[in-house]
């Protein structure tokens, strides 16, 4: 083969592997930064709950209101199954975890940074108290995390979806089966959040506030999260739901055991 024949050859080769280099690129480092930003949310959202914001006077409620909302709502409507429908044809299933992922921390870093606290103390534990309320508080991130792991942090943060696309493997069906803390609850990972918003040794005005947000939201996102199961899920989950309360001790209400969540009722 002659040289300029030999010199075309390697040209197209090498713009071939450019081609397909490229989105591999892309693909590799968007999910990368998505894991090293989730790491870097999780301290923070750690800092702000245990230690809060630098006690200031600015005006507050509105301010709040609006911050605390803005994590609540479209944590919940991301995960709706005709919002995934629709943003379908512009981001790929490997990668819509790590977009919920990249969308959930940037919710909580506008949180980390512009929440506007307050002096108004509604409790100020010391001594025992505190003590007790600061391990309590250090057990519901245990018990969220566990949580989490039963079902799979990689799944949560997009990881395992991201894996999948790297390794050019088809993305397997995510099943769910009741183990451990869900044998005794739906929504254990819920309830460990609840805690980390609740055990405070020092409850202000505005950690109140988001804390009732966040636990309104909670209490909607468990039906939410029931009906896109039971979507996605069909009669299996429809029978968990027949057998484990979503939470210890109802015994009425939507979070309750199921006897009659008809196929009607899916999202």
């Amino acid at each position: 083969m002659s040289q300029p024949a030999m010199m075309a050859q390697f040209s197209r080769s090498t713009s071939s592997l450019f081609d397909i280099s490229m989105p591999r690129l892309m693909g590799f480092s968007f999910g990368i930064v998505t894991q090293a930003l989730f790491a870097f949310t999780v301290v923070g959202l750690f800092t702000f709950l245990r230690y809060g914001p630098i006690p200031g006077t600015q005006s507050w409620l509105l301010m709040d209101t609006l911050l605390a909302l803005q994590f609540a709502v479209p944590h919940s409507l991301l995960l709706h199954p005709k919002t995934r429908d629709r943003l379908r044809p512009v981001i790929a299933a490997e990668f819509y975890g790590a977009f919920f992922c990249i969308c959930t921390c940037v919710s909580l870093l506008l949180i980390f940074k512009y929440w506007r606290s307050t002096n108004c103390v509604i409790w100020d534990l010391h001594g025992t108290g505190a003590t007790c309320m600061a391990a309590a508080f250090y057990c519901s991130w245990a018990w969220m995390l566990y949580s989490i792991s039963l079902t799979g942090l990689g799944f949560q943060t997009g990881w395992t979806q991201w894996q999948h696309w790297y390794r050019e493997k088809k993305l397997p069906r995510r099943d769910f089966k009741a183990r451990s803390l869900y044998c005794l609850m739906r929504h254990p990972v819920y309830l460990g959040f609840l805690g980390l918003i609740w055990f405070t040794p020092t409850m202000t005005a505005d950690h109140a506030l988001l804390t009732v947000v966040w636990t309104i939201y909670i209490a909607i996102g468990s039906v939410l999260k029931d009906q896109r199961l039971l979507f996605y899920l069909g009669d299996s989950y429809q029978l968990y739901m027949q057998k484990v309360s979503g939470y210890p001790l109802l015994t009425a209400g939507p979070l309750a055991r199921s006897q009659s969540f008809s196929r009607t009722q899916r999202i």
